[in-house]
């Protein structure tokens, strides 16, 4: 039989009546003569309160540890809703990530999947099993326990989905699909069809919350479809379009239309004049990513290095304060208060047309950004942190509820 691969949200599976409903649903994709592999998240906002009890613990807890311990809420989640298959009369088990075959790298708290081994998956469907999956989570190379960072659950189950040869991977949620913007935000919001997985990718890059840009990575690199859709709606029909978002290659709308705004509202921006490869050091011994790198006269201090950094998988802010300070203090400054709000498109930069629409449409919010950084697909502004819902609201008025311009 073709297999599926769902994956399910925390709001999906936040309490036992929803998790029954789940169960219901993957027995109907069962029903329906697919080999289901399902993965889930944590209940409802477990990871959050896992967090929080560290903190009382650590007020920089060690990453390995917090990987031992965040790594526990899909666990519960997996049991769980395996449990509430069978009593369906279905035939389920659970797998961990590491049972899954989930390979990563050595990294804690954000490690990134190099390989997927689905042995123990595959003898599960092929003896007519569902196999439900904790994701988030995998084992290194060096058989550590690792966690994938927010939104890890995602890259899991498309990985898996990759690993299995699935038919599509369906991204199961509390929303309906991939918005023009957070509705929450801006009510005018609309649901977009079908997207590229370079807009996907982009936007998710950018702070939007429904899917992962390293699970869109995944399904580039093997063509997967994903289909991002409420977990309460109905399995995919011939059109999966109609009531959720389909992410997969498709024919590219006109250059320079801009496909949605997203916003990140807790970013860090660390500036030094250090030689660069000391300060690349320092944040590499501390395990920390970047999301946008700016440097001029590179491998001097001639002008120094800007680094955007995005506060959410950075669980030991204290500690890289005060490395800083005491290898750098001269040299780095750490400037807070800022968030970021990105248009994103196809060709949205082929001329810096956008660039100057976005910007004057700020500055008509009286919102002064404090920079500017382009991609092929993304253009992102930094603004103040207080700032960036209604510069959302700004961004999507300018480039999504009045009539297109082709720069």
């Amino acid at each position: 039989m073709p297999i599926v691969v769902q994956k399910y949200g925390g709001s999906s599976v936040a309490d036992v009546d929803r998790i029954r409903e789940v169960a219901d649903r993957v027995m109907r994709t069962k029903q329906a003569g697919y080999d289901v592999a399902v993965v889930v998240s944590a209940m409802g906002n477990t990871t959050n309160e896992l967090l929080a009890l560290a903190r009382k613990v650590s007020a920089n807890p060690d990453r390995r540890e917090l990987d031992m311990l965040l790594s526990a809420g899909e666990r519960i989640s997996m049991a769980l809703l395996s449990l509430a298959i069978r009593e369906l009369r279905g035939d389920a088990i659970s797998f961990t990530g590491s049972q899954s075959g989930i390979i990563t790298n050595d990294r804690h708290i954000d490690a990134r999947i190099i390989e997927v081994r689905p042995f123990r998956v595959q003898d599960e469907l092929a003896r007519g099993r569902i196999v439900v999956v904790a994701g988030y989570q995998g084992v290194s190379y060096r058989r550590e326990v690792t966690t994938l960072g927010r939104g890890g659950s995602d890259t899991t189950a498309v990985a898996l989905a990759a690993a299995l040869g699935a038919e599509w991977c369906e991204i199961c949620s509390d929303v309906d699909g991939v918005y023009t913007a957070d509705p929450r935000v801006v009510p005018q919001a609309t649901r977009i069809g079908t997207m590229s997985y370079e807009e996907t990718q982009e936007l998710a890059e950018a702070g939007a919350k429904v899917l992962n840009a390293q699970a869109v990575e995944f399904a580039k690199e093997k063509g997967i479809a994903i289909y991002a859709r409420a977990t309460a709606s109905a399995l995919p029909g011939p059109d999966p379009s109609s009531d959720g978002t389909v992410v997969r290659q498709h024919s590219r709308p006109a250059p320079g239309a801009v496909t949605g705004v997203a916003s990140e509202r807790d970013v860090l921006v660390l500036h030094s004049n250090a030689e660069p490869s000391r300060l690349l050091d320092l944040l590499d011994a501390r395990g920390v990513s970047g999301k946008q790198l700016h440097a001029t006269a590179f491998g001097t201090a001639a002008d120094g290095m800007t680094l955007v950094m995005s506060r959410q998988n950075l669980h030991d802010e204290d500690r890289l304060r005060r490395d800083l300070s005491e290898s750098l203090a001269d040299q780095t400054r750490v400037i807070d208060g800022l968030g970021a709000v990105s248009v994103v498109g196809t060709g949205i930069n082929a001329t810096y047309a956008n660039v100057r629409r976005g910007s004057a449409a700020l500055r008509q919010r009286d919102v002064v950004p404090q920079g500017v950084a382009t991609s092929s697909f993304r253009i992102t502004w930094l603004v103040p942190r207080a700032s960036v819902d209604d510069s959302v609201r700004a961004l999507h008025e300018a480039f999504l509820e009045q009539p297109p311009r082709v720069p």
